[in-house]
């Protein structure tokens, strides 16, 4: 695996098997890890992105990530799949 590819839910690096999440009958996820995303379902479906940045920015900080990465990461996750808004369509 690559490191191109990042949870699309808490941008977590998806650089080994052993991160991650399963779908509904157990095969392995591409897009989400498993701490988000376990028998194709979110783990914890009811958090809000401000929860989310909390959350990101908590465990970074345990690791000893630098504040730039920290900031990038928090800032990027309003353009994963999980929190990007749908676009508004208007009939005029």
């Amino acid at each position: 695996m690559n490191n191109k590819n990042f949870c699309q839910s808490c941008s977590m690096p998806l650089d080994s098997h052993e991160v991650l999440g399963t779908e509904k009958y157990g095969s392995l996820s591409l897009e989400y890890c498993k701490y988000c995303y376990e028998h194709g379902e979110f783990i914890n479906p009811d958090m809000t992105l401000e929860e989310m940045k909390t959350m990101v920015k908590t465990e970074m900080e345990k690791k000893n990530i630098a504040p730039a990465i920290i900031e990038k990461a928090i800032n990027d996750l309003p353009d994963l799949k999980r929190w990007k808004k749908e676009p508004e369509f208007s009939l005029q």
